[in-house]
Formats: C-alpha cells, structure tokens, sequence
C-alpha cells in the first residue's frame, strides 16, 4: 500500500475504505470486483490501484485496518473487570457499533472475512486474523459461567446469543434499515429478554 493514501482527505479515505468494506462483506474476495468499488467510492480505477496496486493489496489493507479499528473500540469499550455474560456481550456489541457508525460495513465485512474460501485473501490477513482472535478470546475467558443458573450450558447460551445478534444484523441489511444504534438498542433488548428467561 502506498503511504500516501494517507495524505488524502480524511472523507476521501472513508469515502474509499466504506465502498471496499462494503463489497467485499457482500460479495467476498473471490467475488468481489474493483469495478464495484471504484463505482461505490466515485474514483477512478488508476487511483485505487495507484493507492493499493492490487485488488488482494486493497483487501490487505482493508483487513488490516478494520482489526486495528475494532481492537481499539473492544479494548476502549469492553470493561476488563467485567465478567456477567450479558454485560460483556452488550459491551462488545456497544464496541461494534461505535465501529459501524462510521463504518457500516465493518462487522459485516469482518464476519464475512471468516467464511473466507480465497486461498490468497486468507493467507494475507493470517498475522492480522491471529490477533483479534487473541482479542475475543481474552473477552470471553472473563465471563464467569458459574454464576448462570444450575443447568444452564454457559457456552451454549453464547452461541445462541452470538447466533441471534448476526441474524438481526444481517436483517437490518437486508431491508435498508441499518442505524448503528437502532440495532444496538435493539440487541440489548433482546440480551435483557433472555437475561429474564434465564434468571428467572
């Protein structure tokens, strides 16, 4: 990547990383064309490339930068002493959407990122893939299951929670009525829901 992107408007910047954050969360690498990005970000083709040289350069980039950013907003956002699975999971998501609002894409791109079948893409984001991982997984060793209900499989309650907050993200999408913080209010309602169900 040339370091000279960075000299560009802050708008610019966002203008180009939102139109390549959002193609690649819809269509995936293999899919993905910079025709489609060019289009969303109104640059010429010659910029992007000036700027990224290659299209696996402009993932890179993309990947690298979305890590960076979402690392910072779980690490400002997601109290370290915390350990109720509920408050974790509100906090992380609250990380999200303070990510979101000025990269709507973002969470979609990353989760899309995961499900990568792009032998290149997924060799060149491996480093970057390595340490938000490590990020999640520090998150989750501070819930404590014990304190759920007898019965309760703690892991299982995570997944399904984890299931339930990719579906109403992918709905909201879905029907052209993404607000960061309409879905994150809309989470934690859902979250204190099945808080109740669990605790009562």
């Amino acid at each position: 990547m040339n370091s000279k992107f960075f000299d560009l408007k802050k708008e610019k910047q966002d203008r180009m990383i939102n139109a390549a954050l959002k193609v690649f969360a819809l269509q995936g690498y293999r899919h993905a064309s910079t025709d489609d990005i060019v289009r969303e970000a109104a640059i010429s083709k010659g910029l992007l490339f000036h700027y990224f040289e290659s299209k696996l350069g402009l993932y890179h980039f993309i990947y690298d930068y979305s890590v960076r950013y979402m690392n910072l907003e779980l690490k400002s956002t997601v109290d370290a002493k915390e350990n109720d699975l509920f408050e974790v999971v509100k906090q992380t998501e609250c990380a999200r959407m303070h990510a979101m609002r000025g990269y709507p894409y973002m969470q979609q791109f990353l989760n899309r990122s995961m499900a990568e079948d792009s032998y290149e893409a997924l060799l060149s984001t491996e480093e970057k893939r390595v340490t938000l991982e490590e990020t999640y997984a520090a998150i989750n060793e501070q819930i404590d299951y014990e304190t759920l209900p007898t019965g309760v499989d703690g892991e299982k309650l995570r997944k399904m929670l984890d299931f339930t907050i990719k579906g109403l993200m992918t709905e909201r999408f879905q029907d052209a009525s993404f607000q960061p913080e309409m879905l994150y209010r809309e989470i934690c309602d859902y979250l204190d829901m099945m808080k109740q169900l669990v605790y009562r």
